[in-house]
C-alpha cells in the first residue's frame, strides 16, 4: 500500500501493512494452507508497547460486547429475498438463485449466520468488510470473506478497483469482483474505522487495563524510596536493600512485616487508585468505548449512574437504538447487496431485506395480543400467524376477519353476515315462539290470550 491508506493501516494494525507476510493466503476459507493466516488475525502478532489495533481492541471487555452483540445480532436476523407484487406489497422469493446464497449458504465453508456476524464485525473495526464474488453467467454463486487489511480501494481512469494481496501476489481487481460494504463515511471509496480514530479513547482504556493489572498483580503495594536519614550508605549496602525490598513484593508477599534500621523511613511515589480515580475512569472507559461502537451501555451490561437495568424506560431505548443505530446499518448492507449482486434489470423488481421482527421478538403474551389486534382488524389471516409461529397451515385459516363476528371481508354487508346485536334479538323472539321477529304479532297474540281467558269479548268484535 503506497497511499495514504497505508498510512491509515498502520495506526489500526499497529504495525505496517505486512501483518500478513508474503507467501502466505490472505483467505479465511478454513483451508489447511490457510491456518497461520486466521491464527495471526485471530491472536494478533505483538500486542506489547501499547499498540492499539483491532486485536488490543478486542481485548476490552467493552469492545468485545458491542462487537460481539451487533455482530451476532445482524447474523441471526437472516436476509430474504422480496420482489414487488403488482398490488403494492411484496412476495417472498425462496426460489431465486440470491435466496439461496444470502440465506442458505454465501460458500462452501460458513453458514450465513457466520457471513454476516463476520462482516458487520469488520465493520465495526476495519470500517469496511469485503468478499470475493464468484459468479456463473449473471448469477453470484459464491461470496468468500477476505481479511480487510489485505484489500485496498483505488482509482484507475476514474473506475473504483480494488488491489487484493494473498500469497505474496498483488492483483488488481475490478469491482465487480469484489463485495464491499463500507461503515461511516463521507461518499468516499473505504469507510473509516472507529478503532483508527478512536484509538486514543481505545489505548486510554487499555492503559487503564494496565494500571489495574499492575496494582492488582503487586498486591496493591506500591512504589517509592527510602530515607536513611543521617546515615550515608555505601553502593554495596545500597544494593543489599534493594534485594531485601525485592524479596518483599509480589501479591504473595501482601501482608508481610519488613523490619526496617533506625531512622530509615518509606516514602511512596505511587499514587493511590483512590486518588488517580481509577474506577470512575474505568466506567467513563466503557461509556466513551460504546460511543465509539454505536452501543447503548445498558444492552452490555453497564448501567448509567442513576439507570436501572430493565423497566420501561429500557424498553424505550432499546427501540430507539434498534430505530437509530441497527435499522441504518440493515440498510446499507441491504442496498450495497442488492447494487453490487443483483443484475440492473432485477434491481428494481427483486430486493433482499433482513428479517427485523426477528431481533424484534416479544413474549409470548405480547405476541399473542399482537395477533388479536391484528386478526380482528382484517391486517393478517390465521395463517399468516401460524407461519410467524412455525406452525402448520390450517383450511380456512387463509381469509382475512373482522371484529364484526369475525366476518370475512368480503362478505361485509351480505345477508348472511349478521351483527351479534341481531342474533341476539333473532335468538330472543324464537325463545318468545315469534316467527321472523314480528313485534306486533306477538303483542296481537298477547292480548287475544288474556281477553279469553277473562270471557270478554273478542278482540275483532
Amino acid at each position: 500500500m503506497s497511499s495514504w491508506l497505508s498510512t491509515a493501516w498502520s495506526y489500526v494494525t499497529g504495525a505496517s501493512s505486512a501483518y500478513i507476510s508474503d507467501g502466505e493466503s490472505a483467505k479465511l476459507s478454513g483451508a489447511p494452507e490457510d491456518e497461520p493466516t486466521r491464527i495471526k488475525i485471530e491472536l494478533g502478532r505483538d500486542l506489547g508497547g501499547g499498540s492499539v489495533n483491532a486485536q488490543s481492541t478486542l481485548g476490552l471487555s467493552t469492545a468485545w460486547a458491542c462487537i460481539g452483540l451487533k455482530s451476532e445480532l445482524v447474523g441471526s436476523m437472516g436476509c430474504g429475498v422480496y420482489s414487488k407484487s403488482p398490488t403494492g406489497g411484496r412476495v417472498s422469493r425462496d426460489d431465486h438463485w440470491l435466496y439461496d446464497l444470502l440465506h442458505e449458504s454465501p460458500n462452501a465453508d460458513q453458514t450465513p449466520f457466520d457471513f454476516w456476524a463476520g462482516q458487520t464485525a469488520s465493520i465495526d473495526l476495519w470500517g469496511n468488510s469485503y468478499a470475493l464474488i464468484e459468479r456463473l453467467g449473471p448469477r453470484v454463486t459464491s461470496l468468500l470473506r477476505v481479511h480487510p487489511a489485505q484489500m485496498e480501494p483505488f482509482r484507475k481512469d476514474g473506475v473504483r478497483m480494488y488491489r487484493y494481496r494473498d500469497r505474496g501476489k498483488t492483483e488488481e481487481l475490478p469491482a465487480d469482483k469484489v463485495f464491499h460494504v463500507k461503515g461511516m463515511n463521507f461518499g468516499g471509496d473505504v469507510g473509516l474505522s472507529a478503532v483508527e480514530f478512536g484509538r486514543r479513547t481505545i489505548g486510554a482504556a487499555l492503559a487503564a487495563n494496565r494500571v489495574a493489572n499492575s496494582a492488582f498483580s503487586s498486591g496493591l503495594q506500591v512504589s517509592g524510596f527510602m530515607e536513611t536519614g543521617s546515615a550515608k550508605l555505601t553502593r554495596e549496602q545500597r544494593t543489599d536493600l534493594v534485594d531485601i525490598f525485592g524479596e518483599f513484593t509480589g501479591g504473595d508477599m501482601a501482608g508481610k512485616v519488613l523490619p526496617l534500621e533506625k531512622d530509615f523511613k518509606f516514602v511512596p511515589l505511587t499514587m493511590k487508585p483512590a486518588d488517580a480515580q481509577l474506577l470512575e475512569s474505568r466506567r467513563w472507559d466503557v461509556e466513551e468505548m460504546c460511543r465509539w461502537f454505536g452501543m447503548l451501555p445498558v444492552l452490555i451490561g453497564h448501567a448509567a449512574q442513576g439507570q436501572t437495568m430493565w423497566g420501561s424506560g429500557i424498553e424505550q431505548l432499546l427501540l430507539g437504538w434498534q430505530t437509530l443505530r441497527l435499522n441504518p446499518l440493515l440498510r446499507r448492507i441491504e442496498q450495497e447487496t442488492r447494487k453490487q449482486l443483483l443484475p440492473v434489470a432485477e434491481r428494481r423488481k427483486v430486493y433482499p431485506e433482513f428479517n427485523r421482527e426477528a431481533g424484534l421478538a416479544a413474549d409470548s403474551a405480547a405476541r399473542a395480543a399482537l395477533y388479536s389486534a391484528f386478526g380482528q382488524n382484517g391486517v393478517m389471516d390465521r395463517n399468516e400467524m401460524r407461519s410467524r409461529e412455525n406452525l402448520d397451515h390450517r383450511a380456512g385459516g387463509e381469509f382475512l376477519t373482522v371484529q364484526s363476528n369475525l366476518v370475512r371481508l368480503d362478505q361485509l354487508g351480505a345477508g348472511g353476515a349478521t351483527s351479534s346485536e341481531q342474533q341476539l334479538r333473532s335468538a330472543l323472539f324464537g325463545m318468545l315462539g315469534v316467527q321472523g321477529g314480528d313485534l306486533e304479532s306477538l303483542i296481537a297474540a298477547k292480548v287475544s290470550s288474556m281477553m279469553g281467558q277473562i270471557s270478554g269479548p273478542r278482540v275483532e268484535n
